[in-house]
């Protein structure tokens, strides 16, 4: 059974997360062959201040150099 978790900063629609799964769904299937009802798809929303890109937060405004 494949599985994908699939991290996000911030949110997404429901129809943004039923066009992700449809299009990861029917990818598995073509690389495969696993039936698309065997996909399990997590969405995990997080708030922007809780991931970083080196040393800076998502939730912080980028910084001029």
């Amino acid at each position: 059974m494949p599985f994908i978790n699939l991290k996000i900063a911030g949110s997404l629609s429901k129809e943004q997360k039923q066009t992700i799964a449809n299009q990861f769904s029917k990818t598995i299937e073509d690389v495969t062959g696993k039936s698309p009802s065997a996909t399990y798809i997590v969405f995990e929303e997080l708030e922007r201040e809780n991931w970083a890109v080196g040393s800076r937060l998502l939730s912080d405004p980028p910084q001029n150099k």
